[in-house]
């Protein structure tokens, strides 16, 4: 069998990038975070949550708890493995292998498209509420080719940002970042000034009309949905200056400000809208904008506008997100090689274009289908959504077991009161991850399994493509004329 010479293809000798490349300092990359964790879910969270009941603040809570410690996880991951270039993908192919590794970029790589697709779906609907609000336009019914060209715009601008390289997305990220976030920690904290005057407005502590197991099941859905991202800076590590500090510091400072101010703007929101209304409002802000201002007649619009631009912040990130996890497994020949492509500004393109064709593709599905004219991709947006949690599920439960690998075997270099704090860490985020999934409920896990089946007979193909360049061990085959032993030591 021929040696393995790990270097001998083209793309495993790729040198890291540098320069221009890596642009993102301690505070871009916390943006990265903060930028791909809100879009625009944490808009819809509030009504989502009345109709659970107050017990979704707690659930909002352990969630936030999660979040942070798959943070603290991940960085220490990246500070410990040698390759990190592609996060989540690198640390279970360190501990696991090349299947483990291939899989978990699979698995995110759907959940990326997927998420891009729900979030422009969502996105579209917010466009058309500002501009009705705001312009005076109207939309055609039974006609949803201008809904369509707008989603086409939303997926498709972020594309072309982030294929002018890191510095140009960058700077596009920190803007949104701050043009989103201030206003929602405005109504986050201004609300409880006048929460005091209206607190019975919250629901009961189990609104679900089932039992707490419901009731949780209906707030974690997207509870989880809206903390997808707290991953991104350790997959975009290549594009990180000096990442083994500054991967850890941001995905922790990023999640806990986004954690912080999902539980302020929640909790104050459902303590302003009665808890009847609240849990059938489209717009739950809205509603609560309207309770602290009565009569203002621009709420609508001032609303609309920050969830655009929340959610084209949010496009931007992911978009690079996306193209980053291909590339490294390109770059290890455990995606196809096309993946690894990049411009003169080092931007991913091939991956940037394909991940984006195929969310515009899901985008027709839902606009387009003639069987059902007047869609506005709510469905599609429940089932990606659904699609997502489990598929980012996945990832996050390998990098767990991984962590957990390394702290129970000889390599590990803590011990003490830290192995148990290490230990703690990576037993909750396993547990974490176990319950996500089950959390996301049976047609979600049913239709990831079908995504994650179809990956396999893609795998095989580019194992044997491995094996030919030397970059694989081949299986040795039985032979009745080689005694066991001898085929074994071979």
């Amino acid at each position: 069998m021929a040696a393995i010479h790990p270097t001998t293809h083209k793309a495993q000798a790729a040198e890291p990038l540098q320069g221009a490349a890596r642009a993102l300092g301690l505070p871009s990359a916390t943006a990265l975070v903060i930028g791909s964790i809100i879009g625009t879910g944490v808009f819809t969270m509030p009504a989502v949550m009345a109709g659970a009941g107050t017990i979704s603040i707690l659930v909002l809570l352990v969630i936030s708890v999660g979040a942070l410690l798959l943070g603290v996880m991940f960085g220490q991951l990246t500070r410990r493995i040698p390759a990190t270039d592609g996060g989540l993908y690198a640390y279970s192919r360190h501990e696991f292998g090349d299947f483990a590794g291939y899989l978990t970029a699979w698995c995110y790589w759907i959940t990326c498209w997927a998420g891009n697709a729900a979030i422009v779906a969502s996105w579209v609907l917010y466009v058309k509420s500002f501009t009705m609000e705001a312009w005076g336009w109207t939309y055609p019914a039974n006609n949803n080719w201008p809904l369509f060209a707008i989603a086409m715009a939303g997926l498709w601008i972020p594309a072309v940002i982030n294929l002018f390289g890191t510095r140009s997305m960058a700077w596009f990220q920190n803007i949104t970042v701050v043009l989103k976030f201030l206003p929602l920690l405005f109504i986050g904290l201004f609300a409880w000034f006048f929460v005091a005057f209206a607190s019975s407005n919250y629901p009961a502590f189990n609104t679900s009309g089932g039992s707490w197991m419901t009731a949780v099941s209906i707030a974690a859905g997207v509870a989880l949905f809206s903390f997808i991202g707290v991953e991104a800076t350790s997959i975009a590590t290549s594009r990180v200056r000096d990442p083994r500090k500054n991967v850890g510091r941001a995905t922790i400072i990023g999640t806990a400000m986004c954690a912080l101010l999902y539980v302020l703007v929640t909790a104050a929101v459902m303590g302003l809208v009665p808890s009847t209304t609240l849990a059938k409002d489209e717009a739950p802000f809205v509603s609560a904008f309207q309770s602290m201002f009565p009569g203002t007649s621009s709420a609508g619009w001032m609303v609309a506008l920050v969830a655009v631009v929340s959610g084209f912040g949010a496009l931007i990130g992911w978009t690079l997100v996306t193209a980053e996890i291909a590339r490294a497994a390109a770059k290890d020949v455990l995606f196809p090689e096309h993946f690894g492509l990049t411009n003169r500004y080092n931007a991913p393109w091939f991956g940037i274009v394909v991940s984006t064709a195929v969310a515009s593709l899901l985008m027709a599905w839902s606009y387009l289908d003639p069987t059902n004219p007047n869609s506005l991709g709510l469905k599609v947006f429940t089932y990606l959504v659904s699609l997502s949690v489990v598929t980012v599920a996945i990832p996050y439960f390998f990098s767990a077991c991984a962590q957990l690998s390394y702290l129970v075997s000889r390599r590990r270099k803590v011990s003490g009161w830290m192995l148990g704090r290490d230990l703690a860490i990576a037993g909750a985020s396993v547990l974490f991850s176990l319950w996500v999934t089950a959390a996301a409920g049976y047609a979600a896990v049913y239709q990831a399994l079908i995504m994650v089946l179809i990956g396999l007979p893609i795998y095989a193909f580019l194992k044997a493509r491995r094996e030919r360049e030397g970059l694989a061990m081949e299986p040795v085959e039985y032979n009745p004329d080689i005694p066991h032993a001898e085929m074994i030591h071979h």
